[in-house]
């Protein structure tokens, strides 16, 4: 991967004493889409405003290619924003929205026109060059407004949760654009977001990030099969979080039962946590011949559509399930879990706030 950011240890701590990044560690390649993604407070539009120059770090270093940045002024970084409230002109048009930038700059205008007329056909907008703002939809303004952006020739575009303001449907036609017209541009994209489902759709690798620090970062695939630690799991789609012990290498016991697994290395008799995916757990008739299982009785069934949502409840263990099979209230089941969607994690990266928000689904 060829690198195009380099953010070491940033840190920002603000006058008050709060601790926005705690020594914050990236590399960021060339043509790739990146998402910040965490709660409200997490420090990831610290992050993005860092980069963009809107914020100075208490300490670290940006590096692009090569150079560190942090002393230059947002406007002599070619890095551009999309802010989440797009930050459009009414009185002017969308052309002459697009050409703000190559017009203040005193750029040729039919030069200037031309890109305005690619960038409106990249972003979707063909033949909207004379239209007013106040006509547009929402999903219209943000492509303007990434329209604007790009017209400015940027290698990074940073977005501040754009998609925040848009319906549900609307926000889900958009990600598919964001990602299309990423692709095409070239431009390595910046995303902010706190939805799950934008980072998993959207992105070539997710940073997830709590209290000023990546918990972790890799590819959607990886953040949602192999989450680091308890935060993350819960974080990425829904989860159970099972207190377990290790056996031996690739076998650990939870639910009062051993199952087989595929993890390693975590020692002898070990203390540990495991993650099992809703649509992970299997189950069967308690007339099933299969042994050695966990038994349980289902005491929820929601439809939701593509799936029915059960709760199951195993001893004092309350288990989450997706199925496209119903098992009506009362029924007992036996549960199954293949050894690959058994995530294993330390003991010690669980989070305490994690487990109680669990215990608290369960009730």
């Amino acid at each position: 991967m060829e690198k195009i950011l380099s953010i070491k240890d940033l840190r920002v701590v603000f006058e008050d004493g709060f601790t926005a990044l705690g020594g914050v560690s990236i590399d960021i390649g060339k043509n790739e889409f990146v998402t910040l993604l965490g709660p409200s407070g997490c420090g990831k539009t610290t992050l993005l405003r860092c980069i963009g120059g809107f914020e100075k770090p208490t300490s670290g270093e940006i590096l692009y290619k090569g150079e560190n940045i942090i002393p230059l002024p947002p406007y002599k970084r070619a890095i551009n924003t999309v802010f989440q409230r797009y930050a459009l002109f009414p009185h002017l048009n969308v052309a002459q929205n697009v050409a703000f930038g190559p017009d203040l700059r005193g750029e040729d205008k039919k030069k200037t026109a031309a890109e305005v007329e690619r960038m409106l056909k990249l972003v979707g907008l063909e033949g909207f060059g004379k239209r007013k703002i106040a006509s547009l939809s929402g999903g219209q303004q943000q492509r303007v407004a990434i329209a604007r952006a790009l017209i400015n020739k940027p290698d990074v575009l940073l977005l501040d949760e754009p998609l925040a303001a848009l319906d549900l449907k609307l926000r889900r036609e958009m990600q598919l654009e964001l990602k299309r017209i990423q692709r095409e541009s070239g431009i390595t994209f910046i995303f902010v977001t706190h939805d799950q489902e934008e980072a998993l759709t959207m992105s070539d690798r997710i940073a997830v990030m709590r209290a000023g620090q990546i918990q972790q970062l890799g590819t959607p695939e990886d953040i949602y099969n192999e989450p680091q630690n308890a935060f993350v799991a819960d974080f990425i789609g829904e989860s159970n979080i099972l207190t377990a012990t290790m056996l031996r290498d690739r076998l650990v016991r939870f639910l009062g039962c051993d199952f087989p697994c595929v993890d390693s290395g975590f020692g002898e008799n070990a203390e540990v946590d495991i993650v099992l995916r809703p649509e992970d757990v299997k189950l069967k008739p308690i007339a099933d011949p299969v042994a050695n299982v966990p038994e349980g009785v289902v005491e929820t069934l929601l439809f939701k559509g593509v799936h029915y949502e059960m709760k199951v409840r195993v001893g004092e263990s309350v288990l989450l399930v997706h199925s496209t099979h119903a098992r009506a209230v009362g029924t007992h089941v036996k549960i199954t879990i293949m050894p690959e969607d058994i995530q294993v994690m330390h003991k010690s990266e669980t989070s305490p706030d994690v487990l109680r928000k669990h215990a608290e689904r369960a009730l």
